[in-house]
């Protein structure tokens, strides 16, 4: 269209008003600054004065902080957008996005370029189509497929990325390295309104990836799984991972076959006889949409168009209304959408939302598809005018649909325009709706609510015609009766419904708990709270993978707790908390242990910040501050800390638990909050210290953290292994206090004083346990050295096992000045010149002592195994020993970095760095897990089977035994390479199960 060829700055239409314009202005010249510095951007100062460009600059100053700082942090991205047309940097953004692998390939630039490429590509794409819409250059139709096409570009390019970086590995064949996916026996399907061509602004992008296990691209021996699914996970990875620029796409891989117990990647073989035997009308209804969108799309096409029977019945199935109107109903129970409403209401699985107008076209086209060909469209709006055709709705059916779908899916865009938020729930605050109502071009919130209401009514009425009202899930549970002695059949097949394998059993627990069995539910409040909440509880459990597992779990708690109540009533207020503790419940008894402590902890998890993975140092450290406050005593500064470091603890396994953080960084974020409690206790220890005894004049002190707490990679049971180190003033070694002390003495107090702080039980439990014992001299020597002695020690009596500690040792706290020296000496020594064959034989015996005194013969201890972490880290540190002096650059990093520096410095190859690294990753991820669901040792024959699934989950396996099997196959390798790295004879891991 001749139209198309106008740039954008000519073709705006409109601009919503301004609530703020005041600040919107001051926004407004700040932006005009930085363009005014930049000769690019100079175009743009005219339109700034006046004009519809002004306008809408100005509204989005006011309405979205997501559009507003992609506007002001690139004045010259800003003006390119104004200045071109909008086709053409959509077809420009795509094409570039879906060849940054060309550019890779070709040594035009690097990943790391890449992966910036992908984030500042969806950046400057997102702000387009922001434009595009708000401005009225584009409707509903223009914005949804410039968004799918952007998001079929970015998987096309990762996984042309992935697949070229994995044939450069050697670990897969490419038929055309110009177009990787041709051929590779891996195909992604576009799921939901990415597989439509339908995305919305902000959405998770639905993928399901398969594979040909007989594929002529693998290579001879390959083991198809674990090779496609290491390629699933890059991708998502390489998508979704947060970034200083951002990221591209969420990625969701849930809709694939039987999630739960599947790997990331699944085999076609396994995927037809699936949906051939198990498969569900809701995933009849998700494959409508499905598309192929990368790798082997041919491949993909081929496996839809086999799944056709199963998707599109031969008969007419007419069972399939009930089968949807039923999961409509459970939407409404369980997430209370269930009044047509404004402020608050979810648009889109609200009463009168966009999901029921997709129920509306999905289960019309289920029923109606398999004899009428022309319904099998994925486009909602075409599906729309196709049913109309084949005579199936009205014409007036078809035009209000489609003019409501427009209508909410704008208001969808807008809502997630604000914050790039996946969100379709309105504002309930008034005021922050009136500024909404303003930024989707209405007056007033009047006028809004008048449209919205119409709309919701108008959707809803067609959906009344098609789906006859069902009872509701939350107010029909089924039976459930408690009381007498003799279980009630009715109740037990309730029970069975929702999902529990022993329904005696949880009858009889839930009758125990009426009889006053657990004293923390004997309170006349505790038990009127329990008789309402019970049908809602065992619904949530009925919900978790373990539901016998779960109720189990919460009953052991209720039997630790002195008083359930307030649990109880924060349960029966919050049906999100409900699902999500009964998650806890079933997945990571440690944490819902915690909730039975503290209960209050579950705030955290409804709090819209617990969504947004962080691991920051400064701001968990911030965090702890603000919940410890202003403590009234030293006491309660203990109990305040431990609350603290409690909650913190929690927030970080429950962000492990929902894929929030990765457990890398899970690591980090538990690191940190360690750094903070010891941050903490010392600031609070030295104050009353000092008001003691003063200060020694001239002095400075160090807390050193070495091991997990050294190189960051705490887990939720971690001890924190500390040394400390003080200087002072030979000449002026006595404290200036009231209570003198020398200075040896007064250092020495001074520490067991922060042990003390950090390990003392006190009324709220205990905070950590702290190992002092890799100090010089270990335990026979002073709990703090005197900074020379230190060093005197480390450089002349310290045995190697001493220095492959300090590989790991970080700066946690220090006075003005002595961090950097302290810093400077532990690299020194890290990095002193050593004889190679010295250091390797040291550190083989070490590894001999170890596994001689502790056993290394039990597969799931990923620490001590022969092939595990402990020989991971033993390698690093040796290779740091052995060649810190020639290659400084080792020194100071943790094992990963290690390995990938000795790579470049051509002491390792390249295979044997990528071995160690994925080794390390991949163990280290299962042992994180495994700290966060089990206390103590892990015993699979004790440990529940849904932990064990998820723990095979993480790695991307389908079950424990093949979990096992990768485990001991990795440590195979590794066990090989430490026996050439320490040039001791390779020995094989024992294997079992």
């Amino acid at each position: 269209m001749p139209d198309q060829t106008r740039s954008l700055l000519s073709r705006l239409a409109k601009a919503p008003p301004v609530s703020d314009l005041r600040r919107a202005k001051a926004q407004l010249a700040d932006f005009a600054g930085r363009a005014k510095d930049r000769p690019e951007a100079a175009d743009l100062l005219p339109h700034l004065d006046g004009g519809t460009l002004r306008d809408l600059l100005l509204s989005i100053a006011d309405h979205s902080t997501f559009l507003w700082q992609l506007a002001l942090s690139d004045p010259v991205r800003m003006a390119m957008l104004a200045r071109q047309s909008p086709e053409a940097t959509h077809r420009a953004i795509v094409e570039s996005q879906a060849n940054l692998f060309r550019e890779m390939r070709s040594g035009a630039i690097t990943r790391d370029d890449a992966v910036r490429a992908f984030r500042r590509n969806r950046n400057t794409h997102a702000l387009l189509v922001a434009l595009a819409d708000i401005g009225g250059i584009w409707g509903v139709e223009e914005v949804t497929r410039a968004l799918s096409e952007f998001a079929d570009a970015s998987v096309r390019g990762g996984v042309n990325l992935v697949l070229t970086e994995t044939a450069d590995l050697g670990r897969i064949v490419l038929k055309n390295p110009d177009e990787p996916g041709e051929g590779s026996g891996f195909t992604v399907l576009a799921l939901g309104k990415h597989g439509a061509g339908e995305l919305n602004y902000s959405s998770d992008i639905d993928l399901v990836i398969f594979f040909d296990p007989a594929s002529s691209a693998l290579p001879e021996g390959a083991e198809p799984a674990t090779l496609y699914t290491r390629i699933a996970q890059q991708l998502a990875r390489l998508l979704q991972e947060r970034t200083p620029d951002g990221y591209v796409h969420r990625v969701d891989y849930r809709l694939r076959p039987d999630p739960g117990s599947t790997p990331t990647a699944v085999a076609l073989p396994s995927a037809y006889i699936y949906y051939e035997t198990v498969g569900q009308n809701w995933e009849r209804a998700a494959l409508i949409k499905a598309r192929p969108v990368a790798g082997d799309v041919g491949l993909g096409e081929t496996f839809i168009a086999e799944l056709r029977p199963f998707i599109w019945r031969k008969y007419f199935d007419f069972a399939s209304i009930a089968d949807v109107h039923a999961m409509k109903r459970q939407i409404h129970a369980v997430r209370g959408h269930d009044e047509i409403a404004v402020a608050g209401h979810d648009i889109k699985l609200g009463r009168g939302g966009i999901r029921e107008i997709e129920f509306f076209v999905q289960t019309q086209q289920l029923v109606f598809g398999g004899r009428r060909p022309a319904l099998r469209g994925r486009r909602t709006l075409d599906m729309l005018d196709a049913l109309h055709e084949e005579g199936w709705i009205t014409e007036n059916a078809r035009d209000e649909l489609s003019d409501a779908y427009r209508f909410l899916r704008t208001i969808e865009h807008r809502l997630q325009m604000v914050a790039d938020e996946q969100t379709q729930r309105l504002p309930s605050d008034e005021e922050e709706l009136k500024r909404f109502a303003r930024f989707c071009g209405y007056p007033t919130l009047k006028a809004f609510a008048k449209a919205l209401t119409q709309q919701a009514r108008i959707v809803q009425g067609h959906y009344a015609l098609l789906f006859e009202e069902g009872p509701e899930l939350a107010s029909d549970v089924g039976n459930l009766v408690f009381t007498g002695t003799t279980d009630d059949p009715e109740t037990l097949a309730t029970l069975r419904r929702l999902g529990f394998r022993q329904p005696e059993q949880a009858a009889e627990t839930v009758r125990g708990w009426h009889f006053g069995r657990r004293a923390a539910i004997t309170s006349q409040r505790a038990r009127e709270v329990l008789t309402e909440l019970v049908p809602a509880l065992l619904s949530a459990l009925g919900g978790t993978a373990d539901p016998d597992g779960a109720l189990a779990a919460l009953d052991r708690a209720f039997g630790r707790m002195p008083a359930a109540v307030e649990l109880l009533t924060i349960l029966q207020s919050h049906d999100r908390l409900r699902l999500r503790f009964a998650d806890l419940l079933g997945t990571a008894p440690r944490l819902a242990d915690t909730v039975a402590q503290a209960p209050h902890v579950l705030d955290a998890l409804i709090d819209p910040a617990f969504g947004i993975p962080f691991n920051d140092d400064a701001a968990i450290g911030e965090q702890v501050r603000q919940i410890i406050g202003t403590p009234s005593d030293h006491e309660d500064f203990l109990d305040r800390a431990r609350d603290a470091a409690r909650q913190m603890r929690f927030i970080t396994g429950a962000r492990l638990l929902s894929d929030i953080l990765s457990p890398a960084q899970a690591g980090e974020a538990y690191a940190s909050i360690a750094d903070a409690m010891i941050r903490v206790s010392f600031e609070a220890v030295r104050k009353v210290f000092e008001a003691e005894h003063g200060v020694v004049p001239g002095s400075r002190i160090a807390v050193l953290g070495l091991g997990r707490l050294g190189s960051r990679e705490l887990t939720a049971t971690s001890d924190l292994d500390l040394v400390v180190t003080y200087d002072f003033d030979e000449e002026r070694r006595e404290s200036d206090g009231a209570r003198k002390l020398d200075a040896v003495v007064y250092f020495t107090r001074l520490t067991q004083r922060l042990v003390a702080a950090l390990t003392v039980p006190t009324r709220r439990g205990l905070l950590y346990e702290v190992d002092l014992r890799l100090r010089p001299q270990g335990g026979k020597g002073p709990v703090a050295s005197q900074f020379r002695g230190f060093l005197n020690y480390q450089k002349t009596e310290a045995d190697l096992w001493e220095h492959m500690a300090l590989t790991r040792a970080r700066v946690i706290l220090a006075d003005d000045g002595f961090e950097s020296e302290v810093a400077t000496a532990v690299k020194d020594i890290v990095g002193a010149a050593r004889d190679r064959k010295h250091v390797v034989s040291e550190v083989a015996s070490m590894r001999e002592l170890i596994a001689q005194e502790k056993g290394d013969d039990n597969p799931w201890d990923l620490k001590l195994a022969r092939g595990g972490l402990t020989d991971i880290d033993f390698i690093a540190q040796a290779l740091v020993l052995a060649h810190g002096a020639q290659h400084p650059s080792l020194v100071g990093l943790a094992p990963e970095p290690v390995f990938a520096e000795a790579r470049k410095a051509g002491l390792l190859s390249r295979d044997v760095a990528e071995t160690l690294i994925e080794a390390r990753r991949l163990l280290n991820a299962i042992f994180q897990w495994q700290r966060l669901t089990i206390e103590g040792r892990f015993d699979p024959a004790t440990v529940p089977p849904v932990i064990l699934k998820r723990l095979a989950a993480v790695a991307g396996l389908p079950d424990e035994k093949v979990l096992l099997e990768q485990l001991n196959e990795t440590r195979g390798r590794v066990a090989e390479v430490f026996g050439r790295v320490l040039d001791v004879g390779s020995r094989r891991v024992k294997r079992s199960g």
